[in-house]
């Protein structure tokens, strides 16, 4: 069973006293590690570089669950529930850590445009109490930040976005983003701290809120509901699976060069969510019409698309989860096969959120 610390719990122990998990092998402190894309950077690196000891924090919001943190061993990750803008928290456990690696984000588009305050407070105050701690403890910090800063292209822009791309955010979310971009950028050229950036396209794969795009379309089908399309489909996510995203950080953390920003992308750029929800109809045995039309998200940005060559060139990631006639079976079968044998994981929740798409006509 996974060890947890509550917050109250924290100030009970010296960090000399600490349990076995604080050892002579590097430490690596993973913030929204409960999260989709953290929590799979857990098992990722749990995995494929066990010679870390982790903590991960996480303040357990929606999307965040211990669940995802299920059969870890309870010696080489320790969980913290905590807040990221807690600076006298933060700075304990950024004092005895040897890396930082920064996944924690309020990143659900829709919600900031309902209430933009929650982005403000952990995704730039968040931000700024890490760096700050990071900046007196003289740690490593990889941030991990998204395509969305540099707002969205044209369907027929055959552009796509790099390392130098203007940032050009359109909505509470990305923009909160871009700023937390920005002062890690600022920290590394005022204060010299050792970081890196890396901005990488849609995630999808195992653990991903249902309410999400992806699983939503997938548990549907689980749950004999037709997939819904939002507006006519035509937008270009250049999807990545989450494995692939999480392989490029390590490398990154690695290889890369201090004060740089990496863009993460698998070249699916040639996908749109019409294609991807057909594929998904298909490879669950259903016809690639089974679904329904519905409204179309508000503020819905067309297309991203990113330039991974430096990543590729430099530091020699390739994504495994890809094809060349989809970009995306092998790792829709993977995710869709996570989804069947997890149904204890997800099924509570699919009614309410079905309930609230339903309030708004999707």
């Amino acid at each position: 069973m996974l060890a947890i610390i509550t917050y109250a719990a924290w100030w009970g122990f010296s960090l000399w006293a600490l349990p076995v998990w604080y050892n002579s092998n590097m430490k690596m402190l993973i913030t929204g590690g409960a999260g989709f894309i953290g929590s799979n950077f857990v098992h990722y690196t749990v995995t494929h570089k066990p010679t870390y000891d982790i903590t991960v924090i996480d303040k357990l919001t929606y999307a965040g669950d211990t669940a995802n943190l299920a059969g870890l061993p309870e010696d080489k990750v320790h969980f913290v529930h905590g807040d990221i803008c807690d600076a006298e928290l933060m700075d304990k456990l950024i004092a005895d850590t040897d890396i930082v690696v920064h996944f924690a984000a309020e990143s659900h588009n829709d919600n900031s445009l309902r209430n933009p305050w929650p982005f403000v407070e952990t995704n730039v105050i968040g931000t700024y109490t890490i760096l700050e701690a990071v900046r007196r403890h003289g740690k490593r910090l990889h941030h991990i930040s998204t395509d969305e800063v540099f707002g969205d292209l044209e369907l027929d822009d055959p552009n796509r976005f790099t390392e130098t791309t203007p940032y050009n955010p359109s909505s509470p979310y990305s923009s909160t983003k871009a700023s937390s971009d920005m002062l890690v950028r600022a920290w590394i050229r005022s204060f010299g701290i050792k970081a890196t950036i890396s901005n990488c396209s849609n995630n999808y794969g195992p653990r991903q809120h249902i309410e999400k795009f992806i699983p939503r379309q997938i548990t549907n089908i689980l749950s004999d509901i037709k997939p819904k399309l939002y507006g006519t489909g035509e937008q270009v996510r250049d999807w990545i699976h989450v494995d692939d995203h999480n392989a490029a950080v390590h490398l990154i953390i690695e290889k890369g060069t201090l004060g740089e920003t990496y863009i993460i992308g698998a070249d699916n750029d040639h996908v749109n969510n019409k294609a991807v929800i057909e594929l998904i109809c298909e490879l669950m045995g259903k016809g690639k019409d089974w679904y329904d039309h519905v409204n179309d998200r508000p503020g819905h940005d067309m297309r991203y698309a990113m330039d991974s060559s430096k990543l590729r060139n430099e530091l020699g990631w390739q994504p495994q989860y890809t094809d060349n006639q989809t970009g995306m079976r092998n790792g829709l079968l993977q995710t869709i096969e996570w989804y069947k044998a997890n149904t204890d994981w997800w099924k509570a929740q699919k009614e309410a959120v079905e309930a609230a798409y339903a309030k708004q006509g999707q």
